[in-house]
C-alpha cells in the first residue's frame, strides 16, 4: 500500500491545499451508460456512487473506487460522442479536487491527476469535446490551479473558479451558474463529473457520475 498522508475534512483541506499552492505557485510564474436525456434543469441522473468507512480507505482503495465509476463513464462517454445532434458542441465539465486531480493524497505540487479521470478527459478531447473545470477554489490560486492542470495533462476549455462574492454563495447554485454559463455558450454537457453532491446538483447536464467522496471526508 502506497504510504500517504490520513484523510482530512474538508474544510481543513481547502485551506492548506490553497496555501501551499499560493506559496509553490509563486517562482512558477516564470512561468451505467444509457442513452442521454435532453439537458433541462431538473438534477441528472447520479451513477457510480460508491459508498463506504472512509477510516478504512487507503490511496489504492480510492483509485479502485474511482476506476469503478469510470468504468461506467467511459463507455457512455464513447457512445454519446460517437452520436452528436446536428452542429452540436459537446463539453464535460469535471470537478478538479479528488475529481480530476489528487488533492488528498499529499500535498506535491504540482498535484498528480486522478488517472481514471484523465483517461476519459483525453479520449473526449481527441474527438473535440471541450473540457470545462468548475472549482469551487477561490479565484486568488487561479493561475496555479491552471497551471497544474495543463501540467498534469488536461487541455482546459476554461477555468472557473470562484470570485468575491461567490465564496459567499451556496457551492452548488455557484457550480449550477456555472454550468448554465458553459451552456449559454452553445455547449451542450453530455456529462458532468465530481466526487460531492455540490459538484452534480441543479441540472444542466445529460449525466452525472459521482465519485466517492466516504461521506464527505474528501475536500
Amino acid at each position: 500500500m502506497t504510504n500517504r498522508r490520513p484523510w482530512l475534512r474538508r474544510a481543513s483541506v481547502t485551506a492548506v491545499s490553497a496555501a501551499a499552492l499560493v506559496a509553490l505557485a509563486a517562482p512558477a510564474e516564470a512561468v451505467p451508460a444509457s442513452a442521454p436525456a435532453a439537458a433541462a434543469p431538473a438534477a441528472a441522473p447520479v451513477s457510480g456512487a460508491v459508498t463506504g468507512a472512509a477510516a478504512a480507505v487507503d490511496y489504492d482503495t480510492w483509485q479502485r473506487d474511482c476506476q469503478a465509476v469510470m468504468a461506467q463513464a467511459l463507455p457512455y462517454l464513447k457512445q454519446r460522442i460517437a452520436d452528436p445532434g446536428p452542429g452540436e458542441k459537446q463539453a464535460i465539465v469535471l470537478d478538479i479536487d479528488n475529481t480530476a486531480l489528487e488533492t488528498d493524497f499529499g500535498f506535491s505540487y504540482p498535484q498528480p491527476a486522478n488517472k481514471p479521470v484523465l483517461e476519459a478527459a483525453a479520449y473526449a478531447q481527441e474527438r473535440g469535446v471541450a473540457v470545462f473545470f468548475v472549482t469551487a477554489r477561490p479565484g486568488i490560486i487561479h493561475a496555479p490551479t491552471a497551471y497544474n492542470l495543463d501540467e498534469a495533462g488536461y487541455e482546459s476549455a476554461g477555468l472557473y473558479v470562484r470570485g468575491f462574492f461567490d465564496l459567499f454563495r451556496n457551492v452548488a447554485e455557484y457550480k449550477t451558474a456555472q454550468r448554465a454559463d458553459i451552456e449559454s455558450k452553445g455547449y451542450t454537457i453530455i456529462a458532468n463529473i465530481g466526487n460531492s453532491p455540490t459538484d452534480l446538483s441543479g441540472g444542466h447536464a445529460e449525466k452525472t457520475f459521482k465519485l466517492p467522496d466516504y461521506d464527505g471526508q474528501l475536500s
